[in-house]
């Protein structure tokens, strides 16, 4: 069964059609650019356009904070506590890097 949208988002480019609004658009006639994941191309497309990145990535920027964190620190205590969050945060991207491959 179609959903009930499906008639209406049809008319709506039946009509910009006979409008022209598809007229002189970039790249008309020319073939699609080759994609190497046709299934995931507009994911991947959102991912590269919104910045995204894998979640090591950011956990390694996290990572790094702690450590400039530590080295800024004498506090002995607060040094020890930014270390079990540097070992956790060592583990969490060990986990992330296994689950990306």
């Amino acid at each position: 069964m179609d959903h009930p949208l499906f008639d209406l988002i049809d008319q709506r480019i039946r009509d910009a059609q006979a409008a022209g609004e598809f007229d002189d658009l970039p790249g008309a006639g020319k073939p699609l650019p080759r994609v190497d994941d046709p299934e995931n191309e507009l994911i991947n497309r959102l991912v590269r356009d919104s910045h995204a990145v894998p979640e090591f990535v950011s956990l390694s920027r996290q990572l790094r904070l702690l450590r400039e964190e530590l080295a800024a620190t004498g506090d002995r205590t607060r040094r020890r506590d930014i270390m079990k969050d540097m070992s956790l945060m060592e583990a969490r991207i060990a986990m992330a890097r296994k689950a990306y491959r």
